[in-house]
């Protein structure tokens, strides 16, 4: 829901490490085919309003360029294959030296934020951290929710 981006942001700034300098916020990207029939990228939201409370600039240096099929239900290996090379970086955006935080809604296995990070490693960044909103605990069962003052709870 797009009115939950602006207080899942707010808690995603909140969240962001202090010790740590960034560049630029990267959202991480969805194919323009799921774009159109969703109407919207939630990692995009999400990384606007990140943006808009740290004054970072959005880096639109990320792209997808096939429309991998939907990760749920596949397994760890399943999911590494079904993102490997799904993304590219255009000519004109300039990842090069730079600290990039990759914001991206879910993390489950990592696959996905690790094929877009090693994407933007390859294309010159110095740095690519990956800022989640929610992390799934696939063995448990149960998701483990991150709340920005460091408490945890399950669900």
């Amino acid at each position: 829901m797009r009115a939950l981006a602006a207080p899942l942001g707010r808690l995603l700034a909140r969240a962001l490490p202090r010790d740590q300098v960034f560049d630029g916020i990267v959202p991480m990207p969805i194919h323009w085919r799921k774009l159109l029939s969703r109407g919207f990228n939630q990692s995009h939201l999400l990384a606007r309003e990140v943006a808009r409370r740290t004054g970072l600039p959005e880096a639109a240096c990320l792209r997808r360029k096939r429309n991998a099929r939907a990760q749920a239900g596949l397994s760890g290996k399943q999911r590494r294959a079904n993102v490997a090379g799904a993304f590219f970086v255009p000519r004109d955006s300039k990842p090069k030296g730079r600290r990039l935080l990759l914001i991206d809604d879910v993390f489950t296995t990592g696959a996905t934020a690790n094929a877009a990070a090693a994407t933007l490693k390859r294309a010159g960044a110095a740095r690519v951290s990956v800022l989640t909103l929610a992390r799934t605990d696939r063995l448990s069962g149960f998701q483990v929710v991150r709340i920005a003052d460091g408490m945890e709870r399950s669900d």
